[in-house]
């Protein structure tokens, strides 16, 4: 479960001694319940990216608690939340962050590497899930070899190898066209249905 209470966040703006205070979200509070898709949806700057980077842990909130599985994750320091965001949370990006020297494969296998995992377990971790995502022909493909579509199928398979329960997803689709739009809004769904992931979802 993903509880947020009484959230607030600003930033600073300007030079020393000429600074302003931009407030982007207010007084927050919402639960998600495990198994939900939920969808926030928002103008642009009206603080939707910033709450998916508070409840992943990429900035600390000004005031308010953010409880993910029962743990207080806005009082982890930076180590502890980058162990527990291997474990417990996978991103989606909206243009898709995949490295570009690297393959499908290999930009799938990263979390892997990172969690320690060996080569052989690797191996059979990342095979599974680009063959999940439709992409297992593609495993020697670089990101400027791939349509939009199948990028963004191998920024899902990243976010899937470590089978967290929780995924983030900011603006999954904006980079998409309408038809791979709803292909992929579809398999998010039957992701949903088949491994009860708790999908995130901004717009």
């Amino acid at each position: 479960m993903i509880t947020v209470k009484n959230l607030s966040h600003h930033f600073e703006m300007g030079k020393k001694g000429q600074k302003t205070t931009l407030s982007v979200l207010h007084d927050i509070s919402f639960s998600i319940n495990p198994g939900e898709i939920v969808t926030m949806i928002g103008r642009s700057g009206s603080g939707k990216s910033t709450l998916l980077n508070l409840i992943g842990g990429f900035i600390r909130p000004v005031s308010g608690d953010i409880m993910i599985n029962q743990q207080n994750v806005s009082t982890f320091s930076e180590a502890q939340f980058a162990d527990f965001r291997l474990d417990q949370i996978g991103f989606i990006f909206q243009n898709f962050q995949l490295i570009p020297s690297m393959t499908a494969y290999q930009n799938v296998e990263l979390p892997l590497i990172l969690k320690g995992i060996k080569e052989a377990e690797r191996k059979e971790i990342t095979d599974k899930t680009l063959k999940r995502v439709g992409l297992e022909d593609f495993h020697g493909h670089y990101p400027s070899e791939l349509s939009g579509g199948q990028q963004q199928r191998v920024g899902v398979a990243r976010a899937l190898v470590l089978n967290p329960p929780i995924i983030l997803a900011d603006e999954p689709t904006g980079s998409l066209d309408s038809e791979t739009e709803a292909d992929l809004l579809n398999f998010i769904q039957q992701l949903n249905q088949e491994l009860k992931i708790t999908f995130l979802i901004i717009t």
